[in-house]
C-alpha cells in the first residue's frame, strides 16, 4: 500500500511522493478502501505500507488505514509479516502504540545518516536526536523487528563519518539494516545542482559496511539488505522470488499471472478515477518467453544466495551467463548462479543482459 505524502521532499528522492498535499489524505484513504474492495477475496501472506511517509498520517487516519485492511483483506495481526515505513520526525509514541495495537509487527525507519549535517544536506527534516527518541519508543513499545535505512556516498560525507554512524547504529543492534549507495536521479534537486557521487569512495563504504555487518552476525541476503538470522524481510523476499503481489494507491504496482499493472502516480487523478468507478491503471504489460525469464533471473540474482538456472533461462541467456562468469561477476555453484563479491558492485552491468533489447544469439 502506497502512501505518497511527505512533510518535505528530500533532495535525492525520485519516488512518487509529494509534500504539501496533506489535505488530500482523507479522500485518498477513501479511494484506497474502494480500490481494495475491487480485488477478489483471497489470503495474502505479507503486508507492506510504504511511501512517502505513512507515519505522517494522524492517529485517526492510521486507524482508518488499519480498518480498511481488516475490512477488505484480514486482520493485520494475521499476516506473517506486516511492515509500516516511518520517519523519525512524525512517528510519535501514540502512533507506535496504535500501529502495534492494530497488528503491525515490523517498523522500517528512514534514518539515512547518523550525522545532523548530512541529514540537512539530504533535505531530511529530522535530527539524530529525533531518531534516538523514536528508537527508544519502539523498544519500550515492544517492537521486536525494526529495520533502519542508511545511505552511503552523500555529498561531503567522509569514510570516517559514515563508518562512525554505522558503529552508532550497530550499538543499538537493530534486527535489520538496509544500506543503499546514493543514486543521483534526473529531476531531483541533487541532479539539478550537478552533484556527482564519488563512486570509488562509495564502494569503499559499502565494502567496509559488508565486512563490519558480517562480523557483527548479520546475514547479507540481498544486495542492499542485512538481517539478523530469521529477520530477513519476508515481503521483499517475495518480490525477489518472482511471486505475485497487489499494489494499492497512486503509482502502486501489481503483478500476477505474468502481467504487471501500475496505477497513475498523480494523487488527484488516482482519487478521481477510483471515485468515478474507473480503473486507476495507466500502464500494463505482459512479459512472456525470454522477457519473462530475463526478469525472473534479474530479480532473483539480487539475492546473495543466487538462483537455480532453469532450462529456459539457460537457453535464452546461457552465453551471457558464461560471459559474466568469465569476467568474475557471477559464480556458478552446481545449477545455481550468484553474484560474486565484484558482481555486487557491478550488478547493473550483469542485470542489463537480462532486459530487452536482447543481443542476437
Amino acid at each position: 500500500m502506497h502512501l505518497p505524502f511527505c512533510k518535505q521532499k528530500c533532495n535525492y528522492c525520485d519516488f512518487a511522493s509529494f509534500a504539501g498535499q496533506e489535505n488530500l489524505i482523507d479522500d485518498y484513504l477513501h479511494a484506497l478502501a474502494q480500490e481494495a474492495a475491487s480485488f477478489p477475496s483471497r489470503r495474502y501472506d505479507t503486508l507492506y505500507v510504504g511511501g512517502g511517509t505513512p507515519s505522517l498520517l494522524s492517529c485517526a487516519q492510521l486507524e482508518k488505514l488499519s480498518a480498511l485492511v481488516q475490512t477488505n483483506f484480514a486482520p493485520i495481526s494475521s499476516f506473517a509479516e506486516s511492515t509500516v515505513e516511518a520517519n523519525p520526525e512524525s512517528l510519535t509514541k501514540e502512533k507506535i502504540n496504535l500501529l502495534r495495537g492494530a497488528g503491525f509487527n515490523r517498523f522500517s525507519v528512514g534514518l539515512q545518516s547518523f550525522n545532523d549535517d548530512e541529514l540537512k544536506t539530504l533535505g531530511r527534516v529530522h535530527t539524530v536526536a529525533d531518531f534516538l527518541r523514536v528508537w527508544e519508543n519502539l523498544c519500550v513499545g515492544g517492537v521486536q523487528n525494526i529495520n533502519v535505512d542508511l545511505i552511503a556516498g552523500l555529498p561531503g560525507q567522509t569514510l570516517n563519518s559514515f563508518l562512525t554512524g554505522l558503529e552508532k547504529l550497530l550499538s543499538l543492534s537493530p534486527q535489520h539494516i538496509s544500506v543503499y549507495g546514493l543514486q543521483i536521479e534526473e529531476g531531483t534537486p541533487f541532479f539539478e545542482r550537478g552533484i556527482m557521487c564519488d563512486q570509488e569512495l562509495m564502494r569503499t563504504m559499502l565494502e567496509q559496511t559488508r565486512a563490519r555487518l558480517l562480523a557483527a552476525g548479520y546475514h547479507h541476503y540481498e544486495i542492499s539488505n542485512f538481517a539478523r538470522p530469521g529477520f530477513e524481510s519476508k515481503h521483499n523476499t517475495l518480490y525477489w522470488q518472482y511471486e505475485p503481489y497487489i499494489g494499492l494507491g497512486s503509482a502502486a504496482v501489481s503483478f500476477a499471472d505474468g502481467c504487471r499493472r501500475q496505477n497513475t502516480p498523480d494523487v488527484r487523478e488516482y482519487i478521481r478515477r477510483v471515485r468515478a468507478g474507473q480503473s486507476a491503471v495507466v500502464f500494463s504489460e505482459r512479459l512472456v518467453a525470454q522477457a519473462a525469464e530475463g526478469e525472473k533471473l534479474l530479480v532473483g540474482l539480487r539475492q546473495l544466495d543466487g538462483v537455480e538456472i532453469s532450462p529456459a533461462q539457460q537457453k535464452f541467456f546461457g552465453r551471457e551467463l558464461e560471459k559474466h562468469v568469465r569476467r568474475g561477476l557471477l559464480l556458478r555453484e552446481g545449477k545455481k548462479v550468484k553474484l560474486s563479491s565484484e558482481g555486487l558492485f557491478l550488478a547493473n552491468e550483469v542485470f542489463r543482459s537480462f532486459v530487452a533489447p536482447f543481443e542476437e544469439l
